[in-house]
């Protein structure tokens, strides 16, 4: 029995090994080729820089204007976070700890969001954006990804908060506590797991969003930084080192804020599944 548990063990290491490699391996591959010369990735695209190019980064950050494309996206990303876990888990706070008619369905209405994905209804986003003067703006990009990613936030936080005991609500109730209070000072602290999880994968959906910005932005100097490197590789479609060094630009944030975080959402998904 015990050699079968060690088998398994081994098949499931081996596994998860290749999966991995498979991942990892144009990954690592974008980030070497994006160090060598032209001549070089052509005659040994698949091998190390015999020479590393640091100032392919300098020219793909000068000429992608990835520093304008970062602190777009940093602006959307970050308010679009704050709004989702605001407005999501004062959602969820509603349906989890309050009875009232209608609250099941009110529920099942919100996670209609999960079944339509929001690119089908992107003529009608685009109208309503366009009547409102808010295309080729920021603040249209927050308003589209908050609404997008609240009924995943709302339907994650719900069942957390389902699990907190309305016995606390109810002493703090009765002690006086208000329905401000005892959401900041009771709910919010017990599922801060929940909320580190909604604010990951809502930073990490906002950041590489290609699509709306595409749709919505015209303007450059108001590009997210997917939408730069991808007109970057308009201008620059034969220059393959600097292709590969804007992309690891690109990817590096949310490649750095997983690796930060890992613990902290693994710890959350972990909870939830035991919960």
């Amino acid at each position: 029995m015990m050699r079968f548990s060690k088998f398994y063990k081994f098949l499931a290491y081996l596994v998860l090994s290749v999966y991995a490699l498979i991942i990892a391996g144009p990954f690592f591959m974008m980030v070497m080729n994006s160090f060598k010369s032209m001549r070089e990735l052509f005659l040994k695209p698949f091998s190390l820089p015999t020479k590393f190019m640091y100032q392919n980064y300098v020219q793909a950050w000068q000429r992608a204007s990835i520093m304008r494309g970062y602190l777009n996206s940093a602006i959307v990303a970050a308010v679009s976070v704050v709004a989702v876990v605001v407005l999501s888990s004062m959602f969820a706070y509603m349906i989890a700890k309050y009875e009232f008619r209608g609250r099941r369905y009110l529920f099942l209405y919100s996670m209609l969001g999960l079944t339509l994905p929001a690119r089908l209804a992107v003529i009608p986003i685009f109208l309503l954006l366009r009547s409102l003067n808010l295309t080729n703006s920021l603040l249209g990009l927050i308003i589209v990804y908050s609404s997008v990613n609240i009924p995943f936030s709302a339907f994650i936080l719900k069942n957390f908060m389902d699990s907190v005991p309305n016995e606390l609500c109810e002493a703090a109730r009765i002690d006086g506590a208000s329905v401000g209070m005892i959401y900041r000072s009771i709910v919010l602290p017990l599922v801060k797991p929940a909320l580190s999880i909604v604010a990951i994968v809502t930073f990490v959906n906002v950041w590489n969003d290609f699509f709306f910005p595409l749709i919505l932005i015209n303007d450059r100097s108001k590009a997210t930084i997917t939408l730069a490197v991808s007109i970057f590789f308009g201008e620059y479609s034969t220059q393959w080192q600097l292709l590969f060094s804007g992309l690891t630009l690109s990817i590096a944030p949310t490649v750095i804020l997983f690796l930060i975080f890992s613990q902290t959402f693994i710890a959350g998904m972990t909870q939830g599944a035991i919960k």
